[in-house]
């Protein structure tokens, strides 16, 4: 399995945090660039825990689908979806909120198994895992 860790401050109560992270709206207008948009299971306000959403958009050119379940929720520490049919052989996201220092981190997780084919390990190596940061443990 591959992964990257991404590490984010912010200026903003942990509940508000963990609540954006799942409102599907919120999701769809942060992507708009991708055209994503929820097209079955939850499509429209805050997912919840046994919850899924199919998620279409334009990556590389390419329209695709992605269907996630929630499997675990602790409001407002943690979230974790994890698909159940899509572009990956596996793909799980941990979604993990803290205060430190007087700000909300969120620390989101992402690990994952390509299909095992020549185009899923070239899209590992070009765009999934090399030029994704990996911060420091905070």
């Amino acid at each position: 399995m591959a992964g990257f860790r991404i590490v984010t401050k912010i200026a903003a109560p942990i509940e508000l945090c963990f609540n954006l992270a799942r409102d599907i709206d919120f999701h769809t207008r942060s992507l708009a660039h991708t055209e994503e948009r929820a097209v079955a299971g939850r499509t429209t306000g805050l997912i919840g825990l046994n919850e899924s959403v199919t998620w279409e958009a334009r990556h590389f050119g390419i329209r695709q689908r992605l269907t996630t379940l929630i499997t675990e929720l602790n409001y407002p520490h943690h979230f974790r979806d994890v698909m159940t049919s899509g572009a990956f052989h596996a793909f799980a996201h941990y979604h993990r909120f803290r205060i430190q220092q007087g700000v909300t981190l969120m620390i989101d997780e992402v690990v994952f198994q390509s299909l095992p084919s020549l185009p899923g390990r070239l899209v590992d190596a070009l765009f999934m895992t090399r030029h994704l940061p990996h911060p420091r443990n905070p």
